[in-house]
């Protein structure tokens, strides 16, 4: 997937301190008024012309100042534009002021949650199966986010009874942005892996249940790129949720109940099996007693069912001989 140019850039117009600029202007609207009345009471005609000139020019100067503060807080960032042209981003915390005419937008830098509810969908070998995740993701891009993808229209769309284009709606417009790729490309991702080993249980296949690591590593990959191009940065990505749809979920339980009995089975075996051939040998190196084929396979016989059953044992004393 071909990567987009960074077209972001630090804004490099002026931008004065808010607390002076906010005294200039409160100083500006105050003379001004104090400049219509004082020409209001005067009784030269001209000196009441001219004041009253200045001073409705300052007051009309200090309103239009008044549209020129923004206050930005730490995690946030202001896009500014200047009748549709873009001009840069600002970052800097603190209470600024800068031209009445270029308009700003705010975004929200910080780290979101995305707690995905689980979906069902097909593994590798055509098993449906329920799957979620939980995604952390922020804003990397601001001129991305803003002008790449429609997010303005997005959150004029479901903007409801608040404000249209308020930073509230271009964030929830681009949470949503992000929840519909992430769930495509976790749809992408499940469909790579089977949920679980098959029946043998012998592959070497990463699966959706034990390849934890990997496969939150490749659903990151996929949903970082899907999100690139509305300069969105994936922090983190991992499955939260794994089951067998309803379904089958009974069906495999009882699958997978019986993979684990026959392995428990085949261990006890194999050590039933050491310890009756450990008992043959010790018998013959100690010679306590002699035993031709037909009592060994029987001895054989007796320890394995001992060893292997679920029963406990019941000893049977022979009173006779071994010939009996």
């Amino acid at each position: 997937m071909t990567i987009m140019e960074n077209k972001e850039f630090a804004f490099k117009g002026k931008c004065l301190n808010g607390f002076v600029m906010l005294t200039l202007v409160l100083l500006a609207i105050l003379g001004g008024a104090a400049l219509v009345v004082f020409g209001c009471l005067s009784d030269d005609t001209m000196t009441s012309t001219v004041y009253g000139v200045i001073g409705v020019l300052l007051v009309i100067f200090g309103v239009i100042g008044c549209c020129g503060f923004i206050m930005i807080e730490p995690g946030e960032a202001r896009v500014m534009m200047f009748f549709g042209k873009y001009r840069g981003t600002y970052t800097e915390a603190g209470y600024h002021w800068v031209h009445p005419f270029i308009s700003t937008k705010k975004l929200s830098l910080r780290a979101r949650n995305l707690d995905a509810e689980p979906i069902k969908v097909n593994d590798k070998t055509g098993n449906p199966v329920m799957i979620g995740m939980v995604l952390v993701w922020k804003l990397k891009d601001t001129y991305k986010a803003m002008f790449e993808i429609d997010s303005q229209t997005m959150a004029q769309a479901g903007s409801g009874t608040v404000v249209v284009g308020s930073p509230v709606n271009i964030m929830n417009a681009l949470e949503r942005f992000v929840r519909v790729q992430a769930d495509a490309a976790l749809r992408q991702v499940a469909g790579q892996y089977a949920y679980d080993d098959g029946e043998d249980g012998t592959s070497s296949e990463i699966t959706l249940r034990d390849g934890s690591d990997e496969v939150n590593k490749e659903l990151e990959t996929r949903i970082d790129e899907r999100l690139v191009m509305a300069g969105i940065e994936v922090v983190e990505a991992r499955i939260n949720y794994l089951a067998y749809a309803p379904e089958i979920a009974a069906v495999m339980l009882r699958r997978q109940q019986a993979t684990a009995v026959i392995a428990a089975r085949e261990k006890i075996v194999e050590g039933a099996v050491s310890m009756v051939k450990m008992a043959l040998d010790k018998l013959v190196t100690e010679e306590i007693v002699e035993l031709d084929d037909e009592k060994k396979a029987a001895m054989v016989s007796n320890l394995l069912v001992v060893l292997c059953g679920d029963d406990t044992a019941q000893p049977v004393i022979n009173a006779g001989t071994l010939n009996h």
